[in-house]
């Protein structure tokens, strides 16, 4: 698909500012669209939605289910102008501090304000969101209701992994499922309510933004977590032993120039083929699925680890780093066409980064996906980098000035030696850098890239100190978050400039 061209900021909703622990639904995310739309931005993107667990430190590519949205992004100060939550309710919740994310609190503050509005929604009687509910119901139901049996079953065990249960649900035998969901009804009515609640302030706030003429780009992660509704409730999808449900092997990729050992992810991996080689039409029909319900949520999906899909990195489950993996085929071509056929022109965006082979390329242009830019990876060599703009050849592509996986960029020129330095200010035609990191933002919108996104970190000017994730580090990362105030005229008016003086404002 080709994208006109235009540009970005990248902001992840835990990272608006707001009282109660993490950024939500609330006001703040509607200021931001207005910012984006002044500052002549068409696109706004995000990272995944779906529900996270303390485990692996509120990461947003390890959700608890692909398909189920995270209860924390819920607004209660929208659930009081709904009629849901007595506003009295506010007032038992603690104003918890600005600044970094803090997951675990707003879980503590939220969670029982999130009951009180559920039971008020179910005892209200004459609830005029009844019908809107029960619609909600019907159409997510092959999934909405073993997410919330799943939720409901994770308390009772204290949120321990799935396959610790107890063995007849690890089994998930007919009889066992039915008596635990009988005596589980209101816990399961509850995270049914949670997910209604989700799902309606994020259409209204979508709608909202593209009613300003922002579109929204959403992260598809490739993989799901192994701690997942998704791999408890469909088991025949992923390659597990059938009699223990254990991973065979786990996800991962391989040593390159920044990791010695490779990175070993540990999602499972999915049962592309049986065991003669046919298709999986369960894997396929899930995929499809899985391509619809996101598309329904947003506009543009940005696929994660792309070059999973032609060939993936397999690491027997009992490795303690992803050295001893092997490239295993990958669907490749069978699953788009599958999908373009039941949804039509797919409006993708390819991580492509990394180390890509051919077969890798060939696959992405043979749908048309644009791939990924990053400038923070442009001065690791010559003057033939890809990554240098002068080396873009064609338009479909999206150059970042980094991800959320980057230090900002100013951290990472303060932090590069001395040689890469020196390279970057070349480049920008500068002796030294008091305009970083606008010079570089201008770099990316001045490239024939169709569409350039920056982190909001870098608008702002900050150092590492905004960085929002540090790949291989299991602590301190998806915390970052503005202050309030901070979007200040002169930054839109700025941004908005740059964005006209490179052709940017007409997407």
């Amino acid at each position: 698909m080709r994208f006109p061209r235009s540009s970005a900021l990248l902001l992840h909703l835990t990272s608006l500012p707001g009282p109660f622990g993490i950024g939500d639904f609330g006001t703040a995310a509607y200021r931001f669209v207005d910012f984006l739309a002044e500052s002549g931005q068409s696109l706004w993107q995000i990272l995944p939605l779906g529900p996270t667990s303390g485990g692996n430190h509120h990461s947003p590519y390890v959700a608890l289910s692909a398909f189920a949205g995270n209860s924390l992004l819920i607004s209660l100060e929208a659930l009081v102008e709904d009629g849901l939550l007595p506003a009295s309710a506010l007032g038992a919740v603690s104003l918890l501090p600005e600044g970094e994310a803090d997951y675990d609190q707003a879980l503590l503050q939220k969670l029982p304000v999130l009951r009180i509005a559920s039971e008020r929604f179910a005892s209200l009687a004459a609830n005029p969101w009844n019908t809107a509910f029960a619609e909600f119901c019907r159409q997510q139901h092959w999934w909405l209701d073993d997410y919330a049996l799943f939720m409901a079953l994770r308390e009772v065990f204290y949120e321990a992994s799935w396959d610790s249960w107890e063995p007849e649900l690890v089994r998930r035998e007919p009889l066992a499922l039915r008596d635990w969901g009988a005596g589980l009804v209101q816990d399961i009515l509850f995270h049914k309510h949670l997910q209604f609640f989700f799902f309606t302030q994020w259409t209204r706030l979508k709608t909202y933004a593209n009613q300003r003429r922002i579109r929204i780009i959403s992260d598809l992660p490739i993989y799901v977590g192994f701690d997942s509704a998704e791999v408890w409730s469909h088991p025949e999808l992923f390659l597990l032993d059938p009699r223990t449900r254990t991973p065979l092997a786990v996800a991962g990729v391989p040593p390159d120039a920044f990791s010695a050992t490779g990175q070993l992810w540990g999602n499972p991996l999915y049962r592309w083929r049986d065991e003669h080689g046919q298709p999986v039409e369960a894997v396929y029909d899930w995929w499809v699925r899985r391509f619809r319900s996101t598309l329904e949520l947003t506009d543009i999906l940005r696929i994660d680890h792309f070059r999973g899909f032609e060939a993936y990195w397999a690491v027997p489950v009992k490795e303690e780093t992803a050295i001893n993996g092997q490239w295993v085929a990958g669907p490749g071509a069978s699953l788009f066409t599958r999908v373009q056929d039941a949804l039509g022109d797919l409006p993708v965006i390819a991580e492509d980064l990394g180390v890509i082979t051919p077969e890798v390329d060939a696959l992405r242009l043979e749908f048309g996906f644009p791939g990924m830019k990053v400038l923070q990876f442009a001065f690791d060599g010559d003057a033939t980098n890809p990554y240098l703009p002068h080396n873009y050849t064609d338009p479909r592509c999206v150059v970042y000035t980094g991800t959320h996986d980057n230090d900002t960029t100013l951290g990472w020129f303060q932090s590069s030696a001395p040689e890469r330095q020196g390279a970057i200010l070349r480049y920008l035609g500068r002796a030294h850098s008091p305009e970083l990191p606008w010079d570089m933002i201008r770099l990316a919108f001045s490239s024939v890239a169709s569409m350039a996104i920056v982190p909001l970190q870098d608008i702002l000017g900050l150092g590492s100190e905004g960085r929002m994730n540090t790949p291989g580090e299991p602590q301190g990362n998806w915390r970052w978050r503005y202050q309030p105030g901070a979007l200040k005229s002169d930054l839109s008016a700025r941004l908005a400039e740059l964005t006209h003086t490179y052709g940017r404002d007409k997407g």
